[in-house]
């Protein structure tokens, strides 16, 4: 069954090289995204799923999110060899996914192509003519989630950080630079991690991933009545300014998947950050474990406060997701793939025993 879900998009190929500093012998990019040419990219999801003869069902997230100066999803096909599959939507965020069946007996097995146009972004921290949230967006970016709890810890914490603030840009800075300051990236944490950031809070253990550290950016902008989202996507190209740990850094993607956060601000509208990529390049750029104080650590923290660089699809923005069909509970994020057999609901954070592969290569516009 083929369904070509949208028109085709104007894209780019065309790959925007930072300038370079020499540091002694050490050549080093300058981490400074900004507008340029459109990229376009195509996402393959390959699922094969083994020993289901009573049957299965798999969810997977396609691309659905779009901001057109900087986002713009493609169309959406699919291969099977048996079962049924149709694009469904969550009615609430209006996340889509792909939702294929399968009976017992049937191979299940489905190949799902997705493409998207992206660019860099950068966002002046200046008044601008923005379009306005209505009340129905404005209410659903400051609600609280299954995982964002606003009252108790989590709004106390926001007051006490946003205290005698200016302005919802000097909010926002200064949310940012608590969660830079005080959180660190745990390479323990499975997959991207949960972003029960009340758990978080209470706990005092401010590790995890961008699932944590980005959701708690969320909810506390929230808690202090910033409108805030996280998007939920995943890397697919490596970083044009040769940041290694901000890239997919092979055409496999399977566990190249990373959430950032958006908050809106009057007059300037979505405002993009990224504060626990700043954690990442503390932990994991080479040669790993650097000082706050390093250049690279810099260059990142300064730039993730409006700016962000689009090697990255953006899925949704979904939370509390239930899956259509499914006879197991809502997922926090729509950022994986998913599947049950009648046995239950499988590990989306253990591709190879799952099955599943993502790929992503760059194509012409």
């Amino acid at each position: 069954m083929m369904l070509d879900r949208r028109h085709l998009l104007l894209g780019g190929t065309a790959l925007t090289i930072a300038p370079l500093l020499s540091t002694g012998s050490l050549a080093q990019a300058i981490f400074a995204p900004a507008p340029g040419k459109w990229r376009k990219f195509e996402i393959t999801t390959t699922i094969s799923l083994s020993d289901t003869p009573n049957g299965a069902q798999a969810w997977v997230p396609i691309p659905s999110f779009r901001a057109d100066d900087w986002m713009r999803p493609g169309q959406s096909t699919w291969k099977l060899k048996a079962g049924e599959a149709a694009i469904a939507r969550d009615p609430v965020s209006g996340a889509e996914m792909l939702h294929a069946r399968w009976t017992g007996g049937q191979p299940a097995e489905i190949v799902v192509l997705s493409t998207f146009s992206a660019r860099d972004r950068a966002v002046s921290q200046s008044k601008a003519s923005v379009a306005q949230l209505t009340a129905e967006e404005r209410q659903r970016y400051t609600a609280p989630t299954e995982l964002l709890r606003l009252d108790g810890i989590t709004k106390e914490t926001a007051q006490r950080i946003v205290s005698g603030a200016g302005s919802d840009v000097d909010k926002a800075r200064r949310i940012y630079d608590w969660i830079v300051d005080n959180t660190f990236r745990d390479p323990k944490t499975r997959g991207c991690g949960t972003g029960d950031i009340e758990a978080m809070l209470k706990s005092g253990n401010l590790g995890g991933k961008c699932a944590d550290l980005n959701a708690l950016y969320v909810g506390l902008a929230r808690a202090a009545g910033l409108p805030a989202r996280d998007l939920y996507g995943i890397r697919v190209a490596a970083s044009a300014f040769g940041y290694m740990s901000l890239g997919a850094n092979s055409p496999l993607i399977t566990k190249a998947q990373h959430c950032r956060a958006e908050v809106y601000l009057e007059d300037i509208g979505w405002f993009p950050v990224d504060p626990a990529d700043v954690r990442k390049v503390v932990l994991e750029e080479p040669p790993g474990k650097l000082s706050t104080t390093d250049p690279k650590v810099l260059a990142a923290r300064k730039a993730l406060f409006g700016a962000w660089e689009t090697n990255w699809l953006a899925y949704n923005d979904a939370h509390d997701v239930g899956l259509p069909g499914s006879s197991g509970p809502s997922v926090p994020f729509l950022m994986y793939p998913q599947a049950e057999t009648p046995a239950g609901r499988l590990d989306w954070l253990d591709p190879d025993a799952f099955r599943y592969t993502i790929s992503a290569r760059e194509i012409s516009a």
